[in-house]
């Protein structure tokens, strides 16, 4: 098994675990308190993970140079946006299927990998994302009637349409840090993908914090007070986003962004096992359908 895939795997649980604590932050905090935590309580852990690498394991720092810096806070600031966005969907439907609005990620990833990166994928990759888009869609009407004024609101309403934003984001942000990462040259994946990662959310953290200080000084405050949940949205986001970097270092992004369609099978389990929630029997075909696009991916690939 290519070393990307168990990476990919383990990421993605670890995100949805995330997720779920900033939808349990999200009452006390806000959309932007909730979204400033994982990087805020991010940055430290993930400068600790670069000196790990550097004076425990001897892992060489590598150079940073222009274009790493200019795809690093390009990626950032998507991603910030994309944050926002995703938390702010939680208020429009219930965990799962807010979620998977978003999960039209891998196509607009592959697009912007192709036109940023040069970066093409096989026909069968293009058909397994295909099946998981469908399987994304199915999710987002389970909770309608199957009808055409409800197939039209589906894709076009309000939840959906900011879904699509927070997807797009997401796919851009990934690109440019595979791009950053790439940029940085030399061997050392982990490394490279720690530094890219260290940076981002320093960068991150500035921007926020002076945005929450000048606009929502209430809830820069309300982060610092809730510090016993948030360390851990840190500690748990960036251990999955040192996955996702690291996956995307070693792989195409639109591939990676397609395995962690598998985050949707943890994001059912949290909302049955943890948020009480009830799924149908459409959301079960819908996740299905993404369970075997994902198949598909990594034996046709």
């Amino acid at each position: 098994m290519e070393l990307w895939i168990p990476i990919t795997i383990a990421a993605a649980f670890l995100q949805n675990v995330r997720s779920a604590l900033q939808k349990h932050l999200k009452g006390r905090l806000g959309t932007t308190g909730a979204t400033f935590v994982r990087f805020g309580y991010g940055f430290p852990f993930a400068s600790a993970y670069v000196a790990v690498l550097h004076l425990g394991l001897g892992h060489p720092l590598p150079v940073a140079n222009i274009p790493f810096a200019l795809a690093g806070m390009a990626g950032g600031l998507a991603q910030i946006f994309a944050t926002f966005l995703l938390v702010h969907l939680f208020s429009y439907r219930n965990f799962a299927v807010g979620t998977a609005y978003s999960k039209t990620e891998p196509v607009q990833a592959a697009i912007f990998g192709l036109v940023l990166l040069g970066e093409s994928v096989t026909a069968s990759a293009v058909l397994a994302i295909g099946i998981g888009v469908v399987g994304v869609i199915v999710i987002s009407m389970a909770r309608q009637p199957l009808s055409w004024r409800a197939v039209s609101a589906s894709l076009v309403g309000r939840p959906a349409l900011i879904g699509l934003a927070s997807a797009a984001l997401f796919g851009a942000s990934a690109t440019c840090y595979r791009a950053a990462s790439l940029a940085l040259g030399g061997p050392d994946f982990l490394m490279k993908a720690a530094f890219t990662l260290g940076f981002v959310t320093v960068f991150q953290t500035a921007v926020m914090a002076l945005y929450m200080r000048k606009r929502e000084p209430e809830q820069l405050a309300a982060s610092l007070a809730h510090w016993r949940i948030a360390v851990w949205v840190g500690l748990v986001g960036v251990t999955a986003s040192a996955g996702w970097f690291t996956a995307m270092t070693l792989q195409k992004v639109a591939y990676v962004r397609m395995l962690a369609q598998i985050e949707l099978v943890f994001t059912f389990a949290a909302s049955v096992l943890i948020f009480r929630e009830a799924i149908n029997r459409k959301e079960i075909i819908g996740c299905v359908l993404i369970v075997g696009s994902i198949v598909l991916l990594l034996v046709a690939r």
